[in-house]
């Protein structure tokens, strides 16, 4: 028989969720680190700016967004919804994260738009493709920045 779907003690959801990193991850930094020696000057996360970017280059106006793949739903967004099916196993849970994941992808949807009606040329990276290779991603920001 099978057992009950029983939601986790919020304690330790807490603590599991105080843990992931919003800023100054370890990807950000790299590529940061990155852009600096290409000779790039930059400000971190730009609170007067929508969605508050991870990199931003002012006078230039390129705001650059490091999405991490779960929380922007990239499975989502590049294969659909069954595979994001298959990647939450619980289907009590399903729903909730479906509708969770399609609102930051609005949201960043949003945010990119309304960056875009104000000047900016935004540059969104995932964040395991820039992970995997981080010379490429800080040439392709770098690339955007020179343009403008």
């Amino acid at each position: 028989m099978k057992k009950p779907y029983r939601p986790k003690d919020p304690a330790a959801v807490h603590r599991n969720m105080s843990a992931i990193r919003a800023t100054e991850n370890r990807t950000e930094r790299a590529l940061r680190s990155a852009l600096h020696r290409l000779g790039l000057r930059y400000r971190k996360y730009a609170t007067s700016l929508p969605g508050r970017p991870d990199i931003v280059f002012p006078v230039q106006k390129v705001a650059v967004f490091v999405d991490g793949d779960y929380w922007h739903a990239r499975v989502l967004q590049e294969r659909g919804l069954r595979a994001f099916r298959a990647t939450v196993k619980k289907k009590e849970t399903r729903t909730y994260w479906l509708a969770k994941l399609r609102r930051n992808a609005e949201r960043d949807h949003a945010v990119t738009l309304t960056l875009r009606k104000a000047g900016w040329l935004v540059v969104r990276l995932w964040e395991s493709d820039a992970k995997r290779d981080v010379p490429k991603a800080a040439a392709r920001i770098a690339r955007a920045v020179r343009r403008r």
